[in-house]
């Protein structure tokens, strides 16, 4: 199912989410003209459960062995990892995926928070789907990458505040497309079912299907769900009707 707008929003472009798209966007268009030096970046940049794990555990500064080659992006201390690593992707459609998700959603989150509340939601939400990651995967060595954990924080609150909202969606049935609208709460619960399902097969194999941190999104979901309404105004939502 990929969903291309809600009803909820009383408008599409809103300050602090356009500007988190564009700094995402900005982000992979320099990893992608560092060229074969991007894997170099974003194995620096990019968040590993064990690093962060063993800094939690030890106060270590460093990801990396000290007699490890250095380059030109030198390792920085794990938990800014934890940061960085929401900015970083691992292609363009990992990108475009992440980014659509938030142009929908995001939008309505934000207008019901007001800008700044927002831009401080979504950093917490990531941090949190963050550390979710590490807490179920403290061994793993995979490097965490992406807008998911934080996006799924979004998600988690316009769960909360906006359940009568309708998401338009397309839906692929054999060869033919559907445009069909799904209610918010049926659309965003068969979402976290998919992550919850995933993420327990995740832990009885002891590694990421296909390399996806499906802890990170059912941590950030449920941190959504727990503070949005806290940081939300409380006033009827507008809804749209499509046309």
């Amino acid at each position: 199912m990929i969903p291309l707008r809600d009803n909820a929003a009383p408008r599409r472009f809103t300050p602090v989410n356009i500007v988190l798209i564009a700094i995402n966007l900005g982000v992979f268009v320099y990893e992608v003209s560092l060229g074969p030096r991007a894997v170099s970046f974003i194995a620096n940049f990019a968040m590993v459960p064990a690093d962060v794990a063993g800094a939690l555990a030890t106060h270590a500064s460093a990801i990396h062995d000290s007699l490890a080659p250095r380059t030109a992006f030198d390792s920085i201390e794990p938990f800014a990892t934890i940061i960085t690593a929401m900015f970083l992707h691992g292609g363009l459609w990992h990108l475009l995926g992440n980014m659509l998700y938030l142009l929908v959603f995001g939008a309505a989150v934000e207008d019901r928070m007001r800008p700044m509340r927002y831009l401080l939601f979504y950093l917490a939400s990531g941090i949190a789907a963050a550390l979710a990651e590490v807490w179920m995967a403290p061994a793993s060595q995979v490097p965490m990458l992406g807008a998911s954990g934080a996006i799924a924080g979004v998600l988690g609150a316009y769960f909360i505040l906006y359940p009568r909202g309708r998401i338009l969606t397309i839906l692929p049935i054999f060869f033919f497309i559907q445009f069909i609208e799904i209610p918010a709460i049926v659309y965003l619960l068969f979402w976290f079912a998919i992550q919850l399902y995933y993420g327990l097969i995740d832990s009885n194999a002891g590694a990421m299907m296909g390399g996806v941190a499906w802890w990170a999104h059912v941590g950030g979901f449920l941190f959504g769900l727990a503070v949005g309404p806290m940081l939300a105004e409380r006033r009827p939502p507008a809804r749209r009707v499509y046309r």
